[in-house]
């Protein structure tokens, strides 16, 4: 297969192996940096990250510029990057090349990776005992932590899927050790759903949704989760099977499984069979329950895109001390992981796993992470007595409005979140709603085309009074549909609206009279959207939107 060089973008000028080895090949890389922020931040990722040639925009609808009169509701998808994060990404990049005068490339960003790695250990209050392996997204993370609990438990585990219908499109492949795209972030071509070389393996899937519900009891988690889950163990450790159990914290609609005392259980009677990784992409939970997790021995999945509201796309997988040990002494080693990380991935204490891998930066992995550290700096810079109470207005406020729309039904919180380790995530921060016309669902086209058309100014669409196209030009994003399937009746899709970290954090002031007016200025958008809604809905003009974005699921 054809090795590209990271960071470059999809129909870049691109050299051969040879052309890129040793002296050259850090030559060529400093050239890279030279290269429009713009496309180096749309860069180094699979064709998800690719800009569409007309209008700009990657498949969730974002650009790689920050866009100001575009309102962010989609923090469980994507969002558009933030002044300040992009600001902070065209400093590094400058920085970078100062210090790439007086060291080699490779040297001077392995560098600044280490010194990411403690920023990013600092804003989540994790122990420097804790290592970091960042990777382009939080789907590459997945096929990390498979390879981590391949040697971990000394053999090619089952992974076991908790939310397998509410996580991310990739999933269903990674948890096999399949290739989840058609090419890797770093250039390299591939067959999706194709077996990566010495990872591939089995999986179990096990969904959330109460497929037994009738129409009338709307979308609800099942009341067997936790059972379904000790099933599943309990089956795959009886046939001689390791175990890697993906758990849910939290997943596309907001909720959490299985429970604590679940958990318990498994551990209690399996211990050291079982490996667990938290899906913990949206990051939507509190430091001390993440403290907990890694405390427990669990590794973490999580991403600087979601709720803090990075760009698309900048993972990394959380590893308690235990299992970096482990890692970094591994024999031999699955073939096709070098397709999936570069050597500046690894922490750099893992001397001997890192000498394994090429040296090749990637430069647009890198500088996503740079704005989505922004982002999280800037919102625990936030007094945590405010993040709690603007995320218990707001959670409020939307149910108030959801609940009083005729065209919305929203999709009930699963589990309560009610513990001390949830901090400020004890309220909802994903708000999941089907559309209705005449109460029934609307069909999954429409709610797909409601989508693309929140996005765009749809004023000349809409006939009717000066305020109802003040209204429709807005744009705005929510959280692209996902597709839930249903046992007796029609798949649904559901909408979500998204409280993120810049929400939290642009509306913070010292002054609790304007803090308390930035809140309602918060409330008073969510409640346009909408609006935007119901005249999409009542005017019928959405149909000949063109489509450009995909279900999640």
């Amino acid at each position: 297969m054809r090795r590209e060089p990271f960071g470059m973008s999809a129909g870049a000028s691109r050299l051969s192996a040879t052309e890129r080895a040793p002296d050259g090949g850090s030559r060529y890389r400093l050239r890279d940096l030279f290269t429009p922020l713009d496309t180096l931040l749309a860069s180094g990722g699979d064709p998800r990250l690719a800009l569409d040639p007309n209008d700009r925009v990657n498949a969730y609808g974002c650009a790689a510029s920050p866009e100001p009169e575009l309102w962010n509701f989609a923090s469980s998808t994507a969002s558009t990057i933030s002044r300040a994060g992009y600001d902070r990404a065209a400093l590094a990049r400058e920085e970078l090349m100062h210090k790439c005068l007086f060291d080699e490339v490779e040297i001077a960003f392995d560098a600044r990776c280490e010194d990411m790695r403690e920023e990013l250990r600092g804003h989540l209050a994790l122990s420097s005992r804790i290592d970091v392996v960042f990777s382009p997204s939080g789907t590459d993370s997945q096929l990390h932590a498979l390879f981590v609990a391949r040697a971990v438990l000394g053999a090619a585990p089952v992974t076991i899927v908790v939310g397998a219908d509410q996580t991310g499109s990739g999933t269903p492949h990674t948890a096999r050790g399949h290739h989840f795209s058609t090419m890797t972030a770093g250039g390299i071509a591939v067959r999706k759903d194709g077996a990566v070389t010495g990872l591939a393996g089995d999986s179990i899937a096990v969904p959330l949704i109460d497929m037994a519900a009738g129409l009338a009891a709307g979308i609800a988690m099942r009341p067997d989760a936790d059972a379904a889950v000790l099933r599943a163990v309990e089956t795959s450790l009886a046939q001689g099977r390791r175990v890697l159990l993906q758990i849910m914290d939290s997943s596309k609609l907001g909720w959490r499984a299985p429970s604590e005392a679940c958990l318990d259980e498994i551990a209690r009677r399996w211990p050291r069979k079982v490996q667990v990784v938290v899906d913990a992409c949206q990051a939507r939970l509190g430091r001390r329950r993440l403290r907990r997790y890694l405390d427990r021995g669990y590794m973490v999945l999580i991403t600087g895109s979601k709720f803090f509201g990075g760009p698309a796309f900048s993972g990394a997988l959380l590893l308690p001390k235990g299992l970096s040990r482990s890692i970094d002494r591994i024999g031999g080693i699955a073939p096709g992981i070098f397709d999936y990380a570069g050597r500046c991935d690894w922490p750099v204490a893992w001397t001997a796993l890192r000498s394994r891998f090429e040296r090749r930066p990637n430069f647009g992995q890198w500088l996503r992470w740079e704005a989505a550290l922004a982002e999280i700096g800037g919102y625990y810079a936030v007094p945590g007595a405010f993040r709690a109470k603007m995320l218990a207005e707001l959670a409020a406020g939307i149910d108030s409005m959801i609940a009083l729309s005729p065209s919305l039904r929203p999709v009930p919180t699963a589990n309560e979140k009610t513990g001390t380790d949830d901090e400020e995530f004890a309220q909802a921060t994903i708000f999941p709603f089907t559309l209705l016309r005449g109460g029934k669902p609307i069909s999954i086209a429409e709610t797909g085309a409601v989508h693309r058309a929140l996005a765009r100014d749809m004023a000349e669409e809409i006939s009717g009074s000066a305020a109802d196209r003040q209204v429709a030009a807005q744009r705005c994003l929510v959280g692209q549909p996902v597709r839930l399937e249903r046992q007796d009746d029609a798949p649904q899709t559901v909408l979500r609206l998204c409280v993120g970290a810049r929400l939290v954090t642009e509306a913070w002031s010292p002054d609790t009279v304007q803090a308390q007016r930035n809140v309602q200025h918060v409330l008073d958008r969510i409640a346009h959207v909408l609006v935007k809604i119901e005249l999409l809905l009542d005017r019928g003009t959405v149909a000949a939107v063109p489509v450009k974005s995909a279900f999640e699921v």
